[in-house]
């Protein structure tokens, strides 16, 4: 009996260095992994996380009208300010009122287009390949070419007949519309990646059924499609908010430091570079940064939260 128990207790024994090497592997892949990632990590912590946390600092400091001129700490008392202001308020109001333009009527016409694509027809790729190109196209060439067709002398309105007065992208009333417009087009071309995404995901046996059911096409599309679909909707408003409220070249671009319409475009993204750039006031251009960042936020969490109740992951 103990050369039995002996024998048996020898053959166990191995498993203890399998289960050592078994670590000190998994040890070594982790390092590993932590390597790769460590430039990644160090080019955020430079250049994003630390200018992150250095804005709650600035924003505690008020700047001097004056350049070269040190600036002294007020407290909170410059955020209560800044926050208080009209121009902040107005500047808000257009960011909403930008964001309202270019997300729902981005992902609508992305969605059609998706839907229009999704059809198997010869040569159908060609059209799939022209609705996803904007998302190729740079901010600087698409707002070049949009502010040509705004052009009061040169652009397409002329040609039509029409020569508004001021010209459009000087116009307070259609400044920002004429901007959006411009974010739409170019946000189209991803909205029309994650729309083909979704429907892909959409099984064909379960239309064919509902069509042999005698469901009409609106009905399937409706009753089937767009409940399948409302995983890529919520993922395309997220994103799509966040893209609008992060829109800043088309604006530099098109219209420039507040003018006649800057007043109206003046979006908040543009008018903390303002304040930093022109006012050269660093202090309220990091609370600016730090209300773009809670309101982004908070708008993502408050979609999260209340639009993944509606959406639907069965399949």
């Amino acid at each position: 009996m103990t050369v039995a128990v002996s024998a048996g207790a020898g053959r166990e024994a191995p498993a203890a260095p399998r289960h050592r090497s078994l670590r000190s592997r998994k040890k070594r892949e982790a390092a590993l992994a932590y390597l790769f990632i460590l430039p990644a990590l160090l080019i955020f912590s430079v250049f994003v996380f630390y200018p992150f946390l250095r804005n709650f600092k600035l924003a505690l400091y008020e700047n001097p009208p004056y350049p070269n001129l040190p600036s002294h700490y007020v407290g909170l008392h410059q955020a209560a300010t800044v926050l208080s202001s009209s121009a902040f308020l107005q500047s808000l109001l257009s960011t909403i009122l930008f964001v309202l333009m270019v997300v729902p009527t981005g992902l609508f016409l992305g969605l059609a287009l998706a839907v229009a694509a999704h059809r198997k027809l010869q040569g159908i790729a060609i059209y799939r390949v022209i609705f996803s190109s904007t998302v190729v196209s740079s901010v600087a060439v698409a707002a070049l070419v949009f502010g040509t067709l705004m052009n009061p002398v040169v652009g397409l309105l002329p040609w039509l007949g029409i020569n508004p007065t001021p010209s459009i992208l000087q116009n307070p009333t259609w400044a920002l519309p004429a901007v959006a417009l411009m974010t739409v087009w170019q946000f189209l071309g991803l909205s029309f990646i994650i729309m083909s995404a979704g429907l892909q995901s959409v099984p064909d046996d379960l239309l064919e059924a509902a069509r042999i059911d005698g469901a009409s096409a609106w009905t399937r599309f409706w009753r089937i499609t767009v409940p399948m679909l409302s995983p890529t909707l919520f993922f395309g408003v997220v994103v799509g908010t966040i893209y609008a409220f992060q829109s800043f070249g088309q604006i530099d671009i098109l219209i420039g430091p507040s003018n006649a319409a800057g007043v109206h475009a003046n979006v908040l993204i543009y008018y903390i570079y303002e304040s930093l750039q022109i006012d050269n006031n660093a202090g309220q251009a990091a609370v600016l940064s730090i209300v773009l960042f809670v309101i982004t936020l908070s708008l993502t969490l408050v979609q999260m939260r209340y639009l993944e109740r509606r959406v639907t992951y069965a399949r």
